[in-house]
């Protein structure tokens, strides 16, 4: 079977020309579908993705006794240790913990108001050993950032809306940024049944933009048919899929599609992958409400986006 999920290339879109439609055209059909894109031509470079990665795996490489002093519960901004996180129960699925470990940062930009900023704008927490990470991280945050505004100009536009119809409810957005290591099987125990290295979920906010690698315990995503297959790589590509949001948000015109990473492979038992994804939200106290026909056709109640975050964070988190 072929795979559902497309690649697409953002240059006709950034160029501002007559290719701007096609592309939005590309991505609606894509997220009907599939609800997962591979998009080229995003703008970001290539050493950028590359250093984080190398510091990422410069943390993930201290002794536990290090890396505990940066440890929290999922949600926190610091190191999320192996057994903490339980993807699976987000969507019903009892499923034993994750096998990975994450450094865990968001959006740390202040509003000015004291409760707010202590809920959902705390200060990011910079592992001192790595003394590049705070640089580096941050600008790869920037660019997600002005990656998944650009995305969600295109998503306005496949909807048949001004580009900037988004923008009202990102003036002071949430956003997660998870750092997962995914360890060889020879540094853990055997999986038990149905252990993965992410059990199968979706996810929660707007857009998601994933720089993955390619493994043989990787990225799965479930097919209209029923069926579980390999999402495509591309080194040059970034993955790109919708969460329950937005799924909302449409009222699902678009797919908030499950996915799972395997567990680590019996016959590759050194392999380890690293991810970077940011998970691009919404403004704390945004009500979203189901867009009407032609765009939607199933209407949900509103939502609050800081409710519904914390209620899911809180199915997630094992313990």
């Amino acid at each position: 079977m072929s795979s559902p999920v497309p690649i697409i290339d953002l240059e006709p879109w950034f160029a501002g020309s007559a290719g701007r439609a096609e592309v939005a055209a590309r991505v609606d059909d894509a997220l009907r579908g599939a609800g997962f894109l591979l998009i080229t031509g995003h703008g970001v470079a290539e050493e950028l993705r590359a250093e984080v990665r190398d510091l990422a795996k410069q943390f993930f490489a201290l002794p536990a006794q290090v890396k505990a002093r940066y440890a929290v519960a999922v949600g926190g901004r610091g190191w999320i240790p192996p057994g903490a996180e339980a993807n699976g129960y987000a969507e019903g699925t009892p499923t034993p913990p994750d096998l990975k470990e994450s450094y865990s940062l968001a959006a740390d930009t202040p509003t000015g108001v004291p409760d707010i900023d202590r809920e959902w704008f705390p200060p990011n927490v910079w592992p001192s050993e790595i003394p590049r990470m705070r640089t580096v991280v941050g600008e790869y945050l920037r660019q997600m950032h002005r990656l998944s505004d650009e995305l969600l100009a295109i998503c306005a536009v496949a909807l048949g809306l001004p580009a900037d119809h988004f923008a009202a409810y990102l003036r002071h957005p949430t956003y997660g940024f998870n750092l997962n290591w995914y360890p060889p099987l020879t540094r853990l125990a055997p999986p038990e049944p149905g252990q993965f290295r992410i059990g199968p979920h979706t996810d929660f906010g707007t857009v998601t933009v994933l720089d993955r690698e390619s493994g043989l315990g990787g990225l799965q995503v479930y097919t209209l048919e029923g069926e579980w297959v390999d999402a495509p790589f591309d080194p040059a590509a970034l993955t790109v899929n919708i969460g329950d949001l937005m799924a909302r948000w449409t009222g699902d015109r678009w797919r908030s599609t499950r996915h799972r990473v395997l567990p680590p492979p019996v016959d590759a038992p050194e392999e380890e992958l690293l991810s970077l994804i940011f998970f691009y939200e919404a403004d704390h106290d945004a009500i979203i409400e189901s867009f009407p026909p032609p765009i939607g056709t199933t209407s949900y109640p509103p939502v609050v986006w800081g409710d519904y975050l914390r209620a899911k964070l809180a199915a997630i988190s094992v313990g």
